[in-house]
């Protein structure tokens, strides 16, 4: 099964996610499919493809809970 989820990429202490599509099975920072967007929780911004998103949805890709929040913070519906 295919997933959008958040892969880190900060530094200790100071966190930074990218937004990918990925397969399930694989590790938090694996090999993902493509990057979506990414989140700066530190200074509470984001932004995300939402043409991609919803491309990857219609081929049957799930957002997790914390990308659903986020997708629907910038105007998009799951």
């Amino acid at each position: 099964m295919v997933k959008i989820r958040l892969t880190r990429i900060g530094k200790t202490n100071s966190p930074y996610y990218r937004v990918v599509v990925i397969d399930s099975r694989k590790a938090r920072d694996g090999d993902y499919l493509e990057n979506v967007g990414h989140y700066d929780p530190r200074k509470k911004e984001f932004k995300l493809k939402r043409d991609r998103i919803e491309y990857w949805v219609s081929k049957g890709a799930q957002l997790t809970n914390t990308v659903a929040r986020l997708y629907s913070k910038e105007g998009g519906q799951t």
